[in-house]
């Protein structure tokens, strides 16, 4: 037991003596804390910190609560065990200005003056526990293990809602197929980091889908997740709405007005179809991009920003970069990590999750049923649309569907059935192969693209949503001239 004493010096505790078996309890472990001792008793000190160690604490002693406030000031600590009555600096005042500054410290008093206010004001005040002198070391310890336990049910309980956050940003990406596989274990390993990712794929396969979810599972989760659509707004207009303007920048500019960079500061920038930005912005982005500042229209500072950068694109950058039409230096500065979406024909198995994940979204609590026959169409049709075609189509079937189960019809719109007695996928019409259906389909694609673009191949490229090297490949096959 522990009563008086007097002295005024630090005492530094390094050597680890051997267990000492009067606890038999608290068997000694690992040092997972790091304690700050006050107290102006000399006796206490130095018994109770030969205690702690041999507990397997790390232990700083300090006379007083001078020494204490100049310890908390160059030293972190998990645990302040302090007296209440010291001098130059009482253990109360400790506790206040640990608590002021928001340390994650847990602080025990001790004392030989205890009331029931004093306690209920130190507890009121954060401290974790209140302990009466005289007293057993093995309180002490008893304390020190549970706010051991503390400390590890938060970790455990941080680590499970990190990896309840990543699942569930990844329901999201819907699909089994390995080439969805393949998407979902890129986002999981470039999610943590803050590198640029260029998103590749025809339109409709979903790539804001995967920016959210990359965004959703890193560590900006908190932060905002802005994103734009380049090719919807004006090109005029598409500078100001990412980078801004000031008040009086131009002859409308009535109020200061923030970019999508500032929006987005601290979290994820979304940048879709940047192959649609134009030359002039591109220089404009290069620039924020190189220098992590953002200049607003009319403004006479730059502004910081902070601010990850996604972007997508339908089309083969590499080619447009060839073609004059995207700056080489931005193209590498945004494809750091590229990711590329497979079209849904390409997607073997996915399309009866995602008509089971559409369906629960839009049936409102009702149950419809999809025949097999019916199932097995929409599996054998190409959805050109991709992902956003067949959402669009169920959608539109749970609002039309006269009774619980679904049809062809309610699905495919009629310009789709047309398309498919066409090219003979329905028993109307003439049975061809599937791969001559592709090749009528894909020649008379081509043919029209060409003819709309006066022969042009970058830009017919761009219209099918393929590359250039890919047109000419087909072109070359279909001897299209």
């Amino acid at each position: 037991m522990h009563g008086g004493g007097d002295s005024h010096h630090v005492v530094r505790i390094d050597a680890r003596p051997a267990y000492n078996p009067r606890f038999p309890q608290l068997e000694p472990h690992e040092a997972t804390l790091r304690i700050l001792l006050a107290d102006d008793e000399r006796a206490i000190a130095i018994t109770l910190a030969d205690d702690l160690k041999r507990a397997g604490h790390d232990v700083r002693v300090a006379s007083d609560g001078g020494e204490a406030r100049d310890a908390l000031a160059q030293e972190s600590f998990d645990v302040l065990v302090t007296d209440i009555r010291m001098p130059v600096v009482s253990g109360v005042e400790l506790l206040e200005a640990v608590k002021a500054r928001g340390a994650d410290t847990e602080v025990i008093i001790i004392t030989g003056y205890g009331t029931i206010d004093s306690a209920v004001d130190a507890i009121r005040k954060g401290a974790f526990d209140y302990i009466l002198k005289p007293f057993d070391n093995d309180v002490i310890l008893v304390a020190l293990r549970k706010i051991e336990e503390i400390r590890r049910l938060r970790d455990e309980n941080a680590e499970l809602r990190e990896t309840l956050g990543r699942e569930k940003g990844l329901e999201q990406i819907i699909g089994r197929s390995v080439a969805m596989q393949r998407v979902a274990d890129r986002i999981r390993t470039v999610a943590d980091s803050d590198a640029r990712v260029l998103i590749t794929g025809e339109s409709g396969t979903g790539k804001e889908r995967v920016a959210r979810a990359i965004h959703d599972i890193s560590g900006r989760r908190d932060k905002p997740f802005v994103p734009l659509a380049c090719a919807a707004i004006p090109s005029t207009l598409l500078e100001d709405e990412i980078f801004g303007h000031e008040r009086g920048a131009y002859t409308d500019a009535k109020e200061r007005k923030p970019g999508r960079f500032e929006r987005a500061n601290g979290g994820t920038l979304f940048l879709d179809d940047i192959d649609d930005m134009p030359l002039e912005t591109q220089v404009k982005l290069l620039r924020v991009l190189q220098e992590g500042v953002v200049e607003p229209l009319g403004a006479r500072e730059a502004i910081p920003v902070d601010v990850r950068v996604i972007a997508a694109t339908k089309i083969d950058l590499a080619d447009a970069v060839e073609d004059g039409e995207f700056r080489e230096d931005l193209y590498y500065r945004l494809n750091v990590v590229p990711v590329d979406l497979p079209p849904l024909r390409d997607r073997d198995g996915d399309i009866p999750l995602l008509v089971e994940h559409f369906l629960q979204r839009f049936a409102a609590g009702r149950e419809y049923e999809i025949p097999p026959e019916v199932l097995a169409e929409l599996c054998a049709y190409r959805w050109p649309g991709n992902v956003r075609e067949l959402e669009n189509s169920v959608e539109r079937a749970v609002a039309l569907a006269g009774s619980s189960t679904v049809l062809t019809r309610d699905l495919l719109l009629e310009g789709a059935l047309r398309r498919r007695k066409r090219t003979g996928e329905d028993a109307d019409g003439p049975i061809v192969s599937l791969k001559e259906s592709v090749r009528d389909s894909e020649k008379k694609a081509i043919r029209r693209a060409l003819k709309a673009t006066e022969g042009h191949r970058a830009n017919a490229a761009k219209t099918l949503g393929i590359s250039r090297k890919n047109l000419w490949e087909k072109m070359k096959e279909y001897e299209i001239d």
